[in-house]
């Protein structure tokens, strides 16, 4: 659908001034987030489901914020799609339409779709096509009214935010190795000798540059296997059919880079079983249980709410990734890529801990 019948869109489901509402926190997004000058903006989000259409209003809370401001935008909703599906027809040619250097902005249920005859990668297209992109996947666990806390985490002092970042990634990059407990029972030993830590700080105004909004966290592969220890994950889980937030739970036994034990009750088995389900239908099947990401959470706003495009992003937690990490500098090639998100942690650089 294109922006008139995406605006009627949300007209006819009750959801145009729910999307008119939330635009005023969207508005600042633009300016240190994205530094818009004469760009072009293209908005694709999707209609979801029941109940579940945080991707809709999103996108047209997008779309109303950059009119109100005077920006040059466009709206695509489509359907959802999942792994293996392929975009519509209208948001391939919208962005085969896009002449180079100009933005694009994704709010998904799951997934875009396969993008066709543009290639296999969005992100590799982007930037060779010199555009910038924001995105917030995944949103399909989310009812409606959730969006509130969405843009809430969005609703930042930028400047002071990045800077906290740039000083946290700029402690990854001179660490050799990462040591972190909580109460719960988490005792993991990380390293990252030689690697650089990268910021998701919201700042995607250089060509060719994206990344999540919210924003709000530092993160970065490991050296290798060098992961030992015990992960207890008791905030949210991300397994196969969504995001879950944990009642009881999951302990993860971490030997040599791999998840060799899982412990646990439900959660535990729906981790268990997802990684199963990877296993089974994988070309890289020894990736699927490599642990590939650490990170921290650093967004004051953002509260655990059970999508991981937030959770990750929650001040006072940090995460591991299960599966790959190859499109972010590592070298781990898997089908999936599962952030596991805990509560406070205590983090040792070097043997030195970390105050936030």
């Amino acid at each position: 659908m294109g922006t008139v019948e995406s605006l009627k869109w949300l007209k006819e489901n009750n959801l145009y001034e729910l999307a008119k509402k939330t635009s005023f926190y969207i508005k600042k997004v633009y300016g240190p987030c994205l530094a818009v000058q004469n760009e072009k903006i293209l908005i694709i989000g999707d209609i979801g489901s029941k109940d579940r259409q945080v991707p809709a209003v999103l996108s047209g809370s997008y779309y109303l914020a950059a009119t109100e401001l005077n920006l040059d935008a466009k709206l695509v909703l489509q359907k959802p799609k999942s792994r293996g599906d392929i975009a519509d027809d209208d948001v391939v040619s919208n962005l085969a339409d896009l002449k180079e250097g100009n933005i694009i902005i994704l709010n998904m249920s799951d997934k875009l779709g396969n993008i066709k005859e543009l290639g296999k990668s969005f992100r590799r297209w982007v930037k060779k096509k010199q555009h910038r992109f924001v995105s917030a996947m995944s949103l399909g666990d989310l009812q409606t009214g959730k969006i509130s806390s969405i843009v809430e985490a969005m609703d930042l002092s930028y400047k002071p935010f990045q800077a906290q970042h740039e000083k946290l990634r700029k402690l990854f990059d001179e660490t050799e190795e990462i040591h972190v407990t909580t109460d719960a029972g988490t005792d993991l030993y990380y390293n990252i000798k030689g690697i650089k830590g990268i910021s998701a700080d919201g700042n995607y105004t250089e060509k060719g540059t994206g990344g999540n909004l919210p924003a709000g966290e530092v993160y970065a592969p490991p050296n290798g296997k060098r992961i030992e220890g015990k992960v207890v994950i008791d905030g949210s889980a991300r397994v196969q059919n969504g995001t879950i937030l944990i009642k009881n739970p999951i302990e993860l036994k971490i030997e040599n880079g791999n998840i060799v034990v899982i412990k646990g009750k439900d959660e535990a088995k729906e981790l268990e079983s997802t990684l199963n389900w990877a296993a089974s239908i994988a070309k890289h099947a020894g990736s699927v249980r490599r642990i590939c990401e650490f990170g921290i959470g650093l967004n004051p706003r953002a509260k655990l709410i059970g999508a991981t495009i937030v959770d990750d992003k929650v001040l006072g937690t940090a995460h591991i990734g299960i599966g790959s990490n190859y499109w972010f500098g590592g070298n781990i090639y898997a089908i999936i890529h599962l952030d596991q998100v805990f509560k406070n942690p205590k983090i040792y650089f070097d043997g030195k801990l970390l105050e936030l």
